[in-house]
């Protein structure tokens, strides 16, 4: 599913349109002005890091005391899998399967009902 790219030539906007199929014409207007006369921009490209890179970037807890670093669940995951490395424990399978949900950002069942709490209200 492609991304064209097209500048608006009456107001010079940006415009993106995905396509979801190849052969199926697509309605090439303005959503600004209205017009229909687009000239084809050069699109950007996407840069994607991998989990490696996410990794050496983020470090260890102690270099971002105050950036929310266990906000990203890869790095509390991390942290656990480090802890269990350090005292010479194996991790327990249905941690490390919480771990690789988290990773792909599935809280675990028991987090979801509070994901959308807020971080004011009171507990009983």
């Amino acid at each position: 599913m492609p991304i064209y790219e097209f500048v608006c030539q009456n107001c010079k906007r940006r415009l993106s349109f995905l396509v979801r199929d190849m052969s199926a014409p697509f309605a090439r207007e303005c959503s600004l002005c209205g017009d229909t006369h687009l000239s084809r921009a050069i699109s950007s490209f996407a840069y994607h890091k991998s989990l490696q890179t996410v990794w050496e970037e983020s470090g260890e807890p102690a270099m971002h005391p105050s950036e929310g670093y266990y906000r990203d669940p890869r790095n509390i995951g991390r942290w656990a899998e480090k802890k269990f490395r350090d005292m010479g424990q194996e991790l327990p399978s249905h941690i490390q399967e919480q771990i690789q949900a988290a990773r792909e950002g599935v809280l675990p069942e028991p987090l979801k009902d509070i994901g959308s709490a807020s971080p004011t209200a009171a507990y009983d």
